[in-house]
């Protein structure tokens, strides 16, 4: 499957385009996962949104990026992970974790990315680079861990 792959900023987004961002993770998070939490958290306006569109231009998988300074006070950040459905097992999330990651080098340079992982994603997340870095903690019912992407100086 193809995957057309953009990034824009939150004042670039249309409002179909953040209309169906916010379908899509709540759909993922608070449906499917069960785990009712506030996702109109505040940052989305400080971010940018990684996303992509299948052919029939569907959105079908996405990604926040923050700036240093916004959910950690010494690393940017890549958030709200999300492949739907009819993308998972096509091994399209680690494709869409290495565009995220661009994004962050190309905007910040090779600095430091923390994420909040569910922690039976530790695997995924350790196979495009991150390390665990914290013990396990509750983050909205959910076990979570930090996880950090260094470069190599």
């Amino acid at each position: 499957m193809e995957i057309n792959w953009y990034c824009f900023s939150f004042n670039e987004l249309s409002l179909q385009q953040l209309y169906e961002i916010l379908a899509l993770r709540q759909e993922v998070f608070i449906v499917e996962q069960d785990c009712p939490y506030l996702d109109a958290d505040g940052k989305d306006q400080l971010g940018w949104h990684v996303c992509g569109y299948d052919r029939e231009n569907e959105l079908v998988a996405y990604t926040r990026i923050l700036p240093q300074g916004i959910s950690y006070e010494k690393y940017s950040s890549i958030g709200r992970v999300i492949t739907s459905q009819k993308l998972r097992g096509k091994k399209k999330g680690r494709e869409l974790m290495k565009i995220s990651i661009d994004e962050c080098i190309k905007m910040w340079g090779n600095k430091p990315i923390k994420i909040s992982a569910q922690s039976h994603l530790q695997p995924y997340y350790q196979s495009v680079g991150f390390k665990t870095i914290s013990d396990e903690y509750d983050e909205d019912g959910i076990p979570h861990v930090a996880m950090l992407l260094q470069y190599e100086e």
